[in-house]
């Protein structure tokens, strides 16, 4: 029988799970502290449960952490950690140390179903939706853990296709017996999946990031399918509703591919469609992948967007590029994992 992995859980879920058990009902707060603040790896370190109710523990449950398969270094500092997950699936995460924060790319699915022309976790389709242990498990087995500084929901997978799962995540790194971060520490990127975003944005302080990548509709679904269900307008027209001039944050991804969507045009349209929302826009450098026949903006034409569009009254930043040579692009390294697996069956 396969066992229940304790890492994911809520304090609510320890609760039920300890009364099912006939534990006493403070046991439920010490295994939150043993799990997300001494961040134990098996249930018998937990030496302030008694013995046997750690043996009742592990007759159904286990801590549910794995290290990861794999590790690629760029020159750079940057780091890509595989994980295998339920099922021996292949999931990346990456750790981005700068001089005063470290950043961890955190995945929410295995492959994805968005289909975005730019995307390598596109070309896997999707395979698997991550568990909640799943997604706490990157941020937990990690060498750089405890050094951690701010997470963003950018890896592998839409967020908002895997909603409940997110926000169990969520609750754990910013409630009181999780991780007690504040909400401003971490940032959920989307396509702009409207009802999962509605009920993050209703649940949950963290920061808000939207992948934008053209300001005309056409131009969007030719990029990203999803426009044709969620198109950029609708998802402004939530995000007005939302106050967003305090400490929360919502920002625009806005991938410049050279002669797409990189003109005067689209930046006019920018500042038109932006009008009235307080926001900045990331401007990325497109890190190519195999087949698609797509290349990024040169640094003149990305210099110039950023300064017209900060000209006209919105706030633009062009984001440094990491870990090219590691296989940045997302999906990249499970794509390579995947087919070596492959190979291997077919040998």
């Amino acid at each position: 029988m396969n066992k229940i992995s304790l890492v994911g859980k809520t304090l609510e879920e320890l609760k039920l799970i300890v009364s099912e058990l006939g534990m006493p009902g403070f046991t439920a707060k010490q295994l939150s502290e043993w799990l997300y603040k001494k961040r134990a790896f098996t249930i018998d370190e937990m030496s302030n449960i008694s013995a046997k109710n750690r043996e009742l523990l592990k007759e159904k449950y286990e801590i549910g952490r794995n290290l990861p398969s794999q590790t690629a270094v760029s020159e750079d500092g940057t780091k890509k950690y595989l994980f295998q997950t339920e099922g021996g699936h292949y999931i990346e995460t990456v750790y981005i140390p700068e001089d005063d924060r470290a950043t961890l790319c955190v995945s929410s699915q295995v492959g994805c179903k968005m289909g975005c022309l730019f995307c390598m976790t596109g070309k896997q389709g999707f395979v698997a939706q991550l568990t909640t242990a799943e997604i706490m498990n990157q941020i937990m087995s990690i060498p750089e853990a405890e050094t951690l500084t701010n997470l963003v929901f950018m890896g592998m997978g839409e967020p908002f296709d895997n909603t409940l799962p997110l926000l169990r995540s969520l609750e754990i790194l910013t409630a009181d017996y999780g991780y007690a971060w504040s909400p401003r520490r971490i940032t959920v990127s989307s396509i702009g999946l409207i009802p999962g975003m509605k009920v993050f944005l209703e649940k949950s302080q963290c920061h808000l990031a939207i992948s934008l990548h053209s300001p005309f509709s056409q131009d969007r679904m030719e990029l990203m399918p999803i426009e044709k269900s969620f198109p950029l307008s609708k998802i402004l027209e939530e995000l007005r509703k939302h106050d967003f001039s305090k400490q929360r944050r919502v920002s625009f991804e806005y991938i410049l591919f050279d002669g797409v969507n990189d003109t005067m045009r689209h930046a006019v349209e920018l500042v038109k469609i932006l009008k009235g929302v307080d926001c900045r826009i990331n401007l990325i450098r497109f890190h190519a992948i195999p087949g698609v026949n797509l290349k990024s903006s040169t640094p003149e034409k990305m210099n110039f967007f950023r300064d017209y569009l900060t000209n006209n009254g919105v706030t633009t930043t062009i984001r440094r590029s990491r870990g090219e040579d590691i296989f940045a692009a997302c999906g990249m390294l499970s794509s390579l994992e995947k087919d070596k697996v492959s190979n291997q069956e077919l040998d």
